[in-house]
């Protein structure tokens, strides 16, 4: 597979259900450059889910704009996929099938379905299993079916709706460990919304925190680590430390969020990377 990322602007966004319901969040602007993977953590009802359900094209703002390099985003799309917290397949077919059903659609022939399907089961450690039945097969192998099929029509951003919460925490790490490593091999872009700070920290490039009614990131931290990454390691329980200070601090000024402006995004490249606002 030969996969690229995508440089990311969320531009002033905005949203809420009806005219009538309360404002979900408000002018929220981030910005990523190709390949990177970013965290939304927050708490319940501060408008994370919606955040990446937009970015996905699920759900439509009522202001402003989110913008995959020059494609402003308005539907979903193969170039853009999400996971889902249940993985959502089709009991009844085995897991080659779930994994090419897109490709079926596209048209594609039953040959180059079959060495597609192969590739992208192999990068995920399935590939023992491509003649099982779903129905089958553990939780944990279930969201690597999910994570297939994602990965199959070569998309240039992953969006993870908590997709590990419902698995065992030895399942949820292995997972964690390799999804990151996977889409850094492919170089697309993740984006994780997560309640779980050791979640950010073992899959995200940078963390943003999110708090309030209406939302607002408050803060934003490079999480700047060496690969792999273990929960053990003194560096990632540092960096534990660190995130739990900027989240118990947004949480404090949640009920200021009305007048408080959003810390801007410093420009980065790989050869010099941002300073953290609160690092």
């Amino acid at each position: 597979m030969t996969v690229r990322g995508v440089n990311i602007d969320i531009k002033d966004l905005s949203h809420r259900y009806t005219a009538k319901s309360p404002v979900t969040f408000e002018k929220i602007n981030v910005q990523a450059e190709p390949g990177e993977a970013l965290a939304i953590i927050g708490r319940s009802g501060c408008g994370k889910s919606t955040l990446l359900h937009i970015v996905a094209g699920i759900v439509q703002p009522t202001a402003g704009a989110v913008k995959l390099d020059d494609t402003i985003v308005t539907a979903p799309s193969p170039r853009w996929v999400m996971m889902f917290q249940a993985p959502h397949l089709f009991p009844w077919m085995r897991v080659a099938q779930n994994v090419g059903i897109g490709l079926r659609f596209a048209g594609w022939s039953e040959a180059k379905t079959r060495e597609r399907v192969d590739e992208v089961l192999d990068l995920v450690d399935l590939q023992n299993y491509a003649s099982n039945n779903v129905q089958d097969l553990s939780g944990g192998q279930q969201q690597r079916v999910a994570l297939a099929r994602s990965l199959v029509m070569e998309p240039e951003l992953l969006l993870l709706d908590e997709p590990f919460s419902a698995l065992d925490a030895f399942t949820r790490a292995s997972l964690q460990r390799d999804v990151r490593s996977i889409a850094k091999r492919l170089g697309i872009n993740l984006i994780i919304v997560t309640h779980d700070i050791d979640e950010a920290i073992l899959m995200a490039d940078r963390a943003l925190i999110m708090a309030g009614s209406p939302g607002k990131i408050m803060h934003e931290m490079d999480v700047d680590l060496d690969d792999p990454r273990d929960r053990q390691d003194p560096s990632v329980q540092s960096m534990h430390t660190r995130l739990m200070t900027a989240f118990e601090d947004a949480q404090g000024k949640k009920s200021d969020t009305s007048n408080r402006e959003q810390p801007q995004r410093s420009v980065r490249t790989n050869a010099n990377r941002s300073v953290s606002p609160i690092a």
